[in-house]
């Protein structure tokens, strides 16, 4: 078999690096089972509650309005969620257009010696696959719920600023 000789080093080549974060904590979920990764998203906003209803009780006005307090504090924790679901999209992003490139961008020694070598086509073949077929689904599962979630917080808000009036 021919046998390719890569100057790219082996932690930057883009397979390498969609192993790598497939297997971290927080930037692997999607690839869990819907129900897994919703119960982990619902743990990490839960887990916030406590933090923003002390935050949230430093108001004078929330202080005297039960409701509005827990309701805030409720509304406003979601953004950690939302900032977990975003650190996730931009990593599978990032990794999703190396996947995608005919060249794999990298340096040698770290030290702004940037170069570019061209992705032999089996490669390319292999890393188009996955692109599409594993990190295309996730990208848009993510997109959805950044969308579904942002549109509560924004709804909520307004919600929230009508009462006021």
């Amino acid at each position: 078999m021919n046998k390719i000789i890569c100057p790219v080093p082996p932690n930057q080549r883009p397979l390498n690096e969609f192993n790598s974060i497939r297997n971290s904590w927080i930037i692997s979920w999607p690839f869990l089972e819907r129900n897994v990764f919703y119960l982990k998203l619902t743990y990490s906003w839960l887990f916030i509650i406590p933090v923003s209803l002390i935050i949230s009780y430093g108001s004078d006005y929330l202080k005297n309005n039960i409701f509005e307090l827990i309701f805030v504090s409720l509304i406003v924790s979601l953004a950690f969620p939302v900032l977990l679901l975003i650190r996730q999209w931009l990593s599978w992003l990032y990794i999703y257009k190396r996947l995608n490139s005919e060249n794999i961008e990298y340096e040698e020694s770290g030290w702004y010696d940037g170069q570019t070598w061209e992705k032999p086509i089996d490669w390319r073949a292999k890393d188009l696959l996955i692109a599409q077929h594993q990190i295309k689904p996730i990208l848009n599962h993510l997109e959805v719920i950044i969308i579904i979630l942002i549109s509560v917080i924004i709804s909520s808000f307004l919600f929230i600023l009508a009462g006021m009036n």
